[in-house]
């Protein structure tokens, strides 16, 4: 792989809760812990160990994330902030806080880089 193009978010995703008892023990595949962190920019979360992010989850992350990169507000849906939201797994077990920090680069779009 080789990355060209500095993205114009970097996320933070971190565990913050279970909605099952006080671990995802016979629940989670993951193994998720409060206070694991993840984070990307436009690929799939990892955490400090390459570990990637629960692959449901990402289903439901992806399209938030969407939302941010095309100059949404997360507030207009549910969101602490307008760059920070949380969301629980589709098992209905892990809690997570999604949060972006916008990096300065340009978008994807308006800065033509994607070869329209």
């Amino acid at each position: 792989m080789k990355k060209w193009y500095d993205e114009e978010y970097e996320w933070e995703i971190e565990t913050v809760g279970f909605l099952r008892g006080e671990s995802t023990e016979n629940y989670c595949r993951n193994g998720e812990e409060i206070g694991d962190k993840y984070t990307c920019t436009y690929g799939c979360p990892v955490n400090s160990d390459g570990q990637g992010i629960c692959s449901k989850t990402m289903m439901v992350m992806f399209p938030i994330m969407e939302a941010v990169r095309s100059g949404g507000d997360l507030e207009n849906i549910g969101g602490e902030g307008k760059y920070t939201k949380t969301v629980v797994c589709p098992d209905g077990c892990v809690v997570f806080r999604m949060t972006a920090k916008r990096l300065g680069n340009e978008n994807f779009f308006k800065g033509k880089f994607c070869g329209r």
